[in-house]
């Protein structure tokens, strides 16, 4: 069976998250096959958002890559970053990267091209949502992303470092997010929200609320993380 590498701990939280996540979904669809093996390599989420902030983009991409060259040294055979924000500079990882990475991106573009949207939200940090990685993805297959109001950012920002980043989860937090998403699907039209950074399922994911439909962005990538693991898998069993 391959091996996965997680780059995580972007944050904390969210890979412990992935790692349980993975196992379960990969023990429901293989249960005879017992678990995959995976290899964890966990970076400083505070180094990260320092470089972000500064706009050391180049920095970034050098820190990643160190990342996932230790996975591939370790023996992985592909690996997933277990974080959305890192994915502003997923190519230039992947680029430098002798194993192929699962992008959260493109998992979660195609996830939403199934199901017919054509116009959706993006919440996520400061970071994601002023960036261009996924209104691009999402352009390639005709759907639009549409970004909440610059004060809605900065607020949806703040309490992901704040608070979300900290394990700090508070139902006001929640409840705040929510009127944005719905404000977001009354005033802009959108179909659906993409939680476009790993924590915020972890905020919202026993929510309430059947009028909105929020795409889990780590439930999606876990999804296609487990199914490479298989493909992978079952193609090494009939060589």
């Amino acid at each position: 069976m391959r091996t996965l590498g997680i780059l995580g701990g972007l944050g904390p939280e969210s890979t412990i998250d992935y790692y349980r996540s993975i196992l379960t979904r990969f023990r429901g669809l293989r249960p005879e096959a017992g678990a995959p093996p995976i290899l964890i390599h966990s970076l400083d989420v505070d180094k990260g958002i320092a470089m972000l902030n500064a706009g050391r983009l180049p920095d970034l991409v050098e820190y990643l890559s160190g990342g996932v060259k230790v996975l591939a040294r370790a023996g992985v055979d592909f690996a997933c970053i277990a974080a959305n924000t890192p994915h502003i500079v997923f190519d230039d990882v992947q680029r430098r990267s002798t194993v192929p990475l699962v992008s959260i991106v493109r998992a979660t573009a195609d996830y939403a091209q199934t199901r017919g949207f054509k116009r959706v939200g993006l919440l996520g940090t400061g970071f994601t949502m002023g960036a261009s990685f996924y209104p691009d993805e999402f352009a390639r297959i005709g759907i639009a992303v549409i970004r909440p109001t610059e004060a809605e950012r900065a607020l949806i920002h703040r309490k992901y470092i704040d608070e979300l980043l900290k394990n700090r989860f508070l139902p006001d937090t929640r409840a705040e997010i929510l009127r944005i998403a719905q404000r977001m699907a009354d005033e802009d039209g959108v179909q659906a929200l993409v939680l476009a950074g790993t924590e915020l399922p972890l905020l919202m994911r026993d929510r309430q609320d059947p009028r909105l439909d929020f795409l889990d962005t780590t439930a999606i990538h876990v999804e296609a993380i487990v199914r490479k693991l298989l493909d992978d898998s079952d193609r090494s069993l009939a060589q």
